[in-house]
Parts: C-alpha cells; sequence; structure tokens
C-alpha cells in the first residue's frame, strides 16, 4: 500500500494559511490557487520555483506536486545560474513573479489573477516516494551540486522539527523569516514547517530592521522569526523597537551564546538553533542560551567512522558524511567544532576559523567579520586574513584586542575593512566570494 501525506495539515478550509500582500488568505483559498496554477502550468518535468513572494511560491510547490513536476531551487537566481541549470535540465521552465534574468529559460509569469470559477477541491494527498524538490547548493568554490527529495522525506523533516522546536504549543502560530525559501534552511522552516503544522506563513521577506520589525506587529500572535545570525546581529544593533515573539528560529552559521541571550531577552521568547546541511536535511536543534550541546531530532542516528560522522534516518536517503567536526557526548547529544574544512594548522598550533570568528565578533563594534585561510604562499607560510565590518574602529584597535583573545600566530595578516562582507541570500560567504573581497577591499592594517 502506498504511503502519502497531506499538501497540507491544517483542520479546517478557513484556517488561516498565510498572511498574504492582500491580506489574509485561507486555506481554501490556497487549494483553489494551487489548483489554477497547476493548470497553466506548462507540460514539463521540472519547475525553477523563483517566485519571491513566499505564498506564491507555496502556491509554485503544490502546483508542481499536483502535475508531479519536480521543482528546482538553485542557490542563485543570476543568469549563469539558471543557464547552467538548462544545460542540466532542458525541460525547465522558470515560474517568477518578477524578471527573470537573460539565461534563454522559458519563463511563466506568476498571474494577477486566477480563475476565479474553481470549485473548492479536497485536501490533495502526496505519495511519500514522489519526488519534490531539488536543491542546489553553491558548496565551498561555487559549483552547484545537486540534492534530489521526496515529498515524504520533506514531510517527515517538518514533523520531527515541529517536535524539537515545540511547535505544538504554538497552534496557528504566524512564521515571519529574514531567509529565501529557495534555500534548504528557508524552504523547510518557513514552508515545510507551516505546511505540515499547521501554520501561518508571510509572504515576504523583510531585510531592514524596521521592515522586520513592522512585519512583527502586524502578524497576530503566536509570532515566530525565522532568521539568521548575521540578520539577528542587525536587527539587535539597530535602535529600531521589537515587538515580542513566541520563539526565535536560527541557522546557517554558528549562533554565539551571548547573542542568544540578547535574543531571548530583546523578543521575550525562547530562541532555538537547528543544525543541518542541504544532503541530510535538518539533523539537530539547541536552546543556545542554555546549553553547547546539541540534540539530534526524532529519528536521526549520528555514528562515527575514520575520523568522519555519519548522519542516517528516515528523512536522509541513505547515509550522509556530515563535514563537521562532532563530539559525540551521548546517544542523542553532541558538540560541534566546526567545518572539517575550517581547521587551520599554522607553526604546529591548531584552531579553527568558528574559533577565530567567534573571537573576531565578540569584539565590541565589530559589526560582521570572518578569517579567511588563503590559497598557499609561494613560500608555503599560510598567513591568515580577516575581513571586518567595523564603521567605528580602526584596524589597529581591532587587532589590539584580538591580540587579548587569540594566540598570536593566528593573527590575520593582512585585515582588511570592508563595508560589507559579500554573504548571499542566507548569510553565508563562499571561500572564493571572501577571497576576492580580500583582493579587491582596502588594505589599512598589514
Amino acid at each position: 500500500m502506498t504511503t502519502a501525506y497531506p499538501l497540507t495539515r491544517h483542520r479546517h478550509s478557513d484556517e488561516l494559511l498565510a498572511i498574504g500582500a492582500q491580506g489574509a488568505v485561507s486555506v481554501a483559498t490556497f487549494l483553489r490557487d494551487t489548483a489554477a496554477l497547476a493548470r497553466l502550468l506548462p507540460a514539463t518535468s521540472h519547475i525553477v520555483n523563483l517566485c519571491a513572494d513566499r505564498y506564491r511560491f507555496t502556491v509554485g510547490l503544490g502546483a508542481a506536486l499536483l502535475r508531479r513536476q519536480i521543482t528546482l531551487l538553485p542557490a542563485s537566481d543570476n543568469a549563469a545560474t539558471l543557464s547552467s541549470l538548462r544545460e542540466e535540465f532542458a525541460d525547465a521552465v522558470a515560474l517568477h513573479d518578477r524578471a527573470v534574468p537573460a539565461s534563454g529559460m522559458p519563463g511563466l509569469a506568476y498571474p494577477d489573477q486566477f480563475d476565479e470559477t474553481i470549485d473548492a477541491i479536497e485536501m490533495p494527498m502526496i505519495a511519500a516516494e514522489q519526488p519534490a524538490i531539488i536543491l542546489f547548493t553553491s558548496g565551498s568554490t561555487g559549483h552547484p551540486v545537486p540534492h534530489g527529495k521526496s515529498w515524504g522525506s520533506l514531510v517527515l523533516s517538518a514533523i520531527a522539527a515541529g517536535r524539537a522546536l515545540e511547535i505544538g504549543d504554538l497552534a496557528h502560530a504566524a512564521i515571519i523569516a529574514t531567509v529565501p525559501q529557495q534555500h534548504s534552511y528557508g524552504f523547510e522552516s518557513t514552508v515545510m514547517l507551516p505546511l505540515q503544522h499547521g501554520l501561518a506563513l508571510h509572504h515576504g521577506r523583510p531585510f531592514y530592521p524596521a521592515d522586520i520589525a513592522a512585519a512583527i506587529a502586524a502578524a497576530p500572535r503566536p509570532r515566530v522569526l525565522v532568521t539568521s545570525p548575521v540578520h539577528l546581529r542587525a536587527l539587535l544593533g539597530d535602535k529600531v523597537s521589537l515587538p515580542p515573539l513566541d520563539l526565535v528560529i536560527s541557522a546557517t552559521a554558528p549562533l554565539a551564546r551571548d547573542l542568544a541571550i540578547e535574543a531571548e531577552r530583546a523578543f521575550a521568547a525562547r530562541l532555538h538553533e537547528i543544525y543541518g546541511c542541504s544532503e541530510a536535511g535538518q539533523l539537530a536543534t539547541r536552546r543556545t542560551a542554555q546549553r553547547d550541546e546539541w540534540r539530534s531530532m526524532d529519528g536521526i542516528a549520528l555514528r562515527q567512522a575514520a575520523g568522519e560522522t555519519f548522519a542516517s534516518g528516515p528523512t536522509i536517503a541513505g547515509e550522509i558524511a556530515l563535514g563537521d567536526v562532532i563530539e559525540l557526548v551521548g546517544e542523542r547529544q553532541f558538540r560541534l567544532h566546526g567545518r572539517n574544512a575550517d581547521l587551520v594548522n599554522i607553526g604546529g598550533r591548531r584552531t579553527s576559523l568558528a574559533h577565530l570568528n567567534y573571537h573576531l565578533n565578540s569584539i565590541d563594534g565589530v559589526e560582521d567579520g570572518i578569517f579567511v585561510m588563503p590559497d598557499d604562499t609561494d613560500d608555503g607560510t599560510a598567513r591568515l586574513i580577516a575581513l571586518v565590518v567595523a564603521p567605528r574602529l580602526t584596524a589597529e584597535a581591532i587587532m589590539t584586542a584580538l591580540r587579548t583573545r587569540i594566540d598570536p600566530v593566528f593573527l590575520p595578516r593582512p585585515l582588511r575593512l570592508l563595508d560589507a562582507l559579500p554573504r548571499n541570500a542566507v548569510g553565508k560567504i563562499t571561500r572564493e566570494a571572501a577571497l576576492r573581497a580580500a583582493r579587491a577591499g582596502s588594505n589599512r592594517f598589514s
């Protein structure tokens, strides 16, 4: 017997499913919009969902599922990425709600209005084994790598995440997010989580602190903010008045405990951090303000062999080798010690870039900053580079503060002050982007 899961788990057709650009959107309206869009989708195997509006994106996902089409989610929507995608998926069509880069890929504009004569439809049931999406991670080199997910794996992951985050205590909560839905974390936490727990997703992606605060204030309680450390730091550093929340979710980069404590105090809400990767999905959570250890989600098993950690479970296809240094401290508890690729050895002394980044960003006045290990030098000597955003500080002041925090062998040469770091939409920085910024940035201390 084939297992199938509903498109949403909202219990009644008149429940709030989304806060759209034009106001409240019920489950019934969502299902009608999904059915109407499914009729308009071309006869193809793959849909590239580029919709910036989160509600429209979710309708596009549902419509593609109804047509048994696979949704492609590239790491970027620039012309080069889409052209490369078209080489691998020749029949792909881009669903969009704004101009699409000139990539040669056929496009379908999300309609301004649907056929209103469509009758109410019953809740669609999607086979668990049906291929649903393919995520494309940029990786450290920027080269796209595909990761396919079935509908069943997405649903089971969302259910497990809801348990870990105690979403059951926040019935009908509104989800406001600063991260895009085309990336793994944003997709799972702002689309799948509300669909599979009867929550309401917010259509937008506010960027500036005042806009984020306004979106939170306009939403009914309970309210959940899905964000990242870089967005949290900017939000808490602004003078804007912050409305109360009921839950804050963070991912994409390690979150410092002091920032988590500050966030819980500012929003009067608990903050949970999610650990995972595009290959394996969501794996673990922690209440960062209270503990360092992570707890794996239901069904996730970790094992170690030959210096590597492997994850498996019902939400993972096979077994995935994780790219992090992990210390198992219990059956379901573990500590993270940074990425394997982030470990550095200089003069016989070892540390991680995550450790160095933590101390750099703990300096009062540093708004953002990272350490970068450059390519090997001609003489084989490693010299770390630091990229820093600190408008009120001199490079000399930052170096003085670093000397009290880290071993002198890891002090950066050079330290470059920038107006902004080259972060992507989810706040990450590829190695290539960091090295480009290091070459182009102002060298104000060497």
